[in-house]
């Protein structure tokens, strides 16, 4: 046996003995770079997991390296290091195929495909599915919409377009449909757009635009990520629009996610735009404190830990952005009173998350944070958006800045026009209140763009 070999037996092994959380995050991206003079060298990706597979598992390694290559094994020593793909001169080569482009298709980043703990073969992640997926207020309507396209696929909303700030769950419930329909059909494809463009690029100078169009084209269900990135890549955009014509007259199942409604996706063109919006739009904001716990109290289930209702309350009350920042706050609790053999505690939990609150919740917004997160939102610069431009391009974010100034920091007119170049008051003051006329006439448009940008500059995103 090679030392690849007989370390896939070793966690072979381990992996019967740990939850998969546990064994996901401790051992992922470990290998044993040197077995000499029954000495091992096992190689790890970081420090704390150096520390830890030292404390907590290397008992339990050298056992099963003993029992699985019959030596004993004196001493094994954990180093940090990454391993390199291996290749004529240090670079991944890519053969351009269709099978190549499939590929690349579905492998998600820093998850290689045949990661068989959360990866399938249509490069969905195995943790993305409906019965994990907690259902609040905020996301109630996607769900529904997911669980339509499920039962009628192709014919209830087609296109589904889901969009909301980051880690909302939009892949989460992408994803969940891709799982749902595999019992029905193979032909799933779950990409990003920036992979469509790769792959298109790929295409075009292998010449394999066949393949390519076979790939994308010969699908029931076609998954995409991110939409968004897809904004001023011509190429991209006509061939995706093609693709997307083929599909939906076929009455095959296409879902998009994007971090914006689809009229608010900059330098996209307005066909694609209208083909977005045609079937069925649905948001993802915030979740609730009811939600938060909930999903709290079922990643911890996951992990096969357990947290008193007082701590849950806690992490859910002060951790305001995203369920990924959730899912992290309760990783860094699990992580630290499992290293250090301890309960949690509420006065614990404050120590550990505190340098987290502090760069994250205890900084209130500013001006300032308002003007860089409208400016990410219409990929405008600072000086786009202080300056004297009068497009109508320019004018409308500045009215928009305004708008959110006033109504979420209280913002005075005429600290409103100083923020934005020195404006006058009385700008500011007319800004204000068109755009608050037209969200009280329930201009969903105006509704949806204002509540993206909120997402932003209150989860610190931009």
């Amino acid at each position: 046996m090679n030392n690849d070999e007989i370390w896939q037996a070793v966690l072979g092994e381990i992996e019967l003995t740990l939850s998969k959380a546990n064994f996901t995050t401790w051992f992922k991206n470990t290998f044993i770079s040197c077995f000499e003079n029954n000495e091992v060298t096992v190689c790890v990706p970081n420090t704390f997991t150096k520390t830890w597979l030292e404390k907590k598992y290397n008992f339990q390694i050298q056992k099963a390296i003993s029992e699985i290559t019959s030596k004993e094994i004196k001493n094994i020593v954990y180093k940090i290091e990454t391993k390199k793909p291996k290749n004529d001169n240090g670079i991944n080569k890519i053969k351009i195929t269709a099978t190549s482009i499939e590929e690349e298709a579905n492998n998600t980043p820093n998850q290689p495909i045949n990661n068989k703990n959360t990866i399938n073969r249509f490069g969905l992640n195995t943790k993305y599915v409906f019965e994990n997926f907690i259902v609040g207020k905020n996301n109630e309507l996607a769900y529904a919409a997911c669980q339509a396209i499920v039962n009628n696929p192709g014919g209830a909303y087609n296109p589904l377009f889901i969009y909301g700030g980051v880690g909302l769950g939009k892949t989460h419930l992408l994803q969940a449909i891709g799982h749902e329909l595999s019992k029905k059909t193979d032909k799933i494809l779950y990409t990003t757009s920036e992979k469509f463009t790769n792959n298109y690029i790929q295409a075009i100078h292998g010449g394999k635009a066949k393949e390519f169009k076979n790939l994308y084209r010969n699908v029931d269900l076609l998954l995409v990520d991110d939409v968004q990135f897809m904004g001023g890549k011509d190429g991209t955009q006509e061939e995706f629009f093609h693709t997307f014509n083929e599909l939906q007259q076929a009455n095959k199942q296409i879902v998009l996610t994007s971090d914006r409604p689809p009229h608010s996706i900059p330098a996209i063109e307005k066909r694609l735009t209208s083909r977005f919006s045609s079937g069925m739009v649905a948001d993802i904001g915030q979740p609730d404190i009811e939600t938060k716990i909930a999903i709290l109290s079922r990643k911890a289930k996951e992990k096969n830990y357990f947290l008193e209702d007082d701590i849950l309350n806690y992490i859910a009350n002060n951790v305001q952005n995203s369920i990924r920042d959730l899912e992290g706050a309760l990783n860094r609790i699990i992580a630290f009173h499992e290293f250090n053999n301890t309960t949690p505690t509420i006065k614990s939990v404050k120590g550990i998350l505190n340098d987290l609150l502090s760069t994250t919740q205890i900084k209130s917004v500013t001006p300032k944070d308002i003007i860089e997160a409208v400016c990410k939102f219409y990929s405008l610069t600072f000086k786009d958006l202080t300056g004297k431009g009068r497009k109508k391009e320019l004018v409308w974010p500045r009215q928009i800045t305004i708008y959110l100034m006033r109504k979420e920091l209280n913002t005075s007119y005429p600290t409103i026009g100083h923020e934005l170049g020195g404006r006058d008051h009385t700008t500011a003051m007319h800004a204000y209140n068109k755009i608050e006329k037209e969200i009280d006439s329930e201009n969903e448009k105006i509704k949806q763009e204002v509540e993206s940008i909120k997402q932003l500059f209150t989860s610190n995103i931009y």
